[in-house]
């Protein structure tokens, strides 16, 4: 037997919905939405640098009035890789002035994307640069020795991302590289060598 049993049903009518209390909401916040700003005012600045959730940001590239500033990301893009190339939509203060701060809301579609392979510590490929031309892989004819194997890794990986790769071989005054750039030949690979006494860095066509 229950202790409700001995509840009148005629007591229920005596209350109604405005009996209930309601707690307010002491920081009288507003419910969070998914809908995010259109931005349509950000402008376009190329990232430089990345540095521990601080970005350096190129704002009015090519002008007379270019100038660096630093930046955060915005919470919707916390899942998003931001890295240096890429070409990000900015708002907040743009001045560029001492202790100033902008956000990055958006990033725009990447022309090339050079990634690094996975490895025993990152269990998925990491995004190295967006948006390179070209890709300069340097390398010394001695001293220590040329690596040809990771010199293909490198010219794999410019391919794969759309980058041109360029060759410098240094020290060429210590060995002669003859050897080392036949393991590149059919490649059609721009190859510049430099020495010491040399005074230029002669071009040289692979292929």
């Amino acid at each position: 037997m229950s202790w409700l049993d001995d509840l009148d049903d005629e007591d229920d009518a005596d209350f109604d919905e405005s009996d209930i209390r309601v707690r307010p909401n002491p920081k009288a916040n507003r419910p969070r939405t998914k809908r995010r700003p259109a931005h349509a005012d950000a402008a376009v600045a190329r990232v430089l640098g990345v540095d521990r959730g601080r970005y350096t940001v190129l704002v009015d590239e090519d002008t007379p009035q270019e100038r660096t500033i630093l930046a955060v990301r915005a919470r919707e893009l916390r899942k998003t890789p931001i890295v240096t190339g890429d070409r990000a939509r900015v708002v907040g203060d743009l001045s560029g002035s001492e202790g100033t701060l902008c956000r990055i809301v958006g990033i725009l579609d990447r022309r090339s994307l050079l990634r690094r392979s996975a490895d025993d510590t990152d269990q998925v490929e990491r995004i190295i640069v967006a948006n390179a031309d070209q890709m300069l892989v340097v390398v010394a004819a001695a001293d220590p020795e040329p690596r040809a194997r990771l010199v293909d890794r490198y010219l794999v990986a410019a391919l794969d991302a759309g980058v041109r790769p360029l060759l410098v071989v240094t020290k060429t005054d210590l060995a002669d590289p003859t050897e080392f750039l036949a393991h590149f030949e059919g490649l059609n690979l721009e190859v510049f060598t430099s020495g010491q006494g040399a005074g230029q860095m002669p071009l040289e066509q692979i292929g």
